[in-house]
């Protein structure tokens, strides 16, 4: 994920930004926000640039990550060396998208 994070700062920086995004805020938001943005040193706009990647970039990786039990990744792997047998159901499917594509 830092990689990620380093990427989308290092695109951020070398891309020119043509792009606006704006968002109604409460005061007590805003005020929050800027705060935030004050004890580390940066722009109320940076902070929250870089604050939406991370957030961004989590939801993704959440998203994209599949994370097994023990249980799960041996019936997982267990399928994938010893699959069953294709059912007639699976076959006649089969036989039904050869015919249609001409295979």
């Amino acid at each position: 994920m830092a990689n990620t994070m380093a990427r989308s700062r290092k695109q951020n920086s070398t891309s020119s930004k043509i792009e606006r995004l704006e968002a109604r805020i409460t005061k007590e938001q805003k005020e929050l926000f800027q705060r935030a943005a004050d004890i580390q040193g940066r722009t109320l706009t940076d902070f929250v640039i870089s604050s939406v990647l991370k957030a961004a970039n989590e939801v993704i990786q959440e998203n994209e990550m599949m994370v097994l039990s023990r249980q799960d990744q041996e019936v997982f792997v267990e399928a994938l060396l010893n699959p069953a047998a294709p059912s007639e159901k699976l076959r006649a499917a089969a036989q039904r998208y050869k015919q249609n594509m001409g295979v």
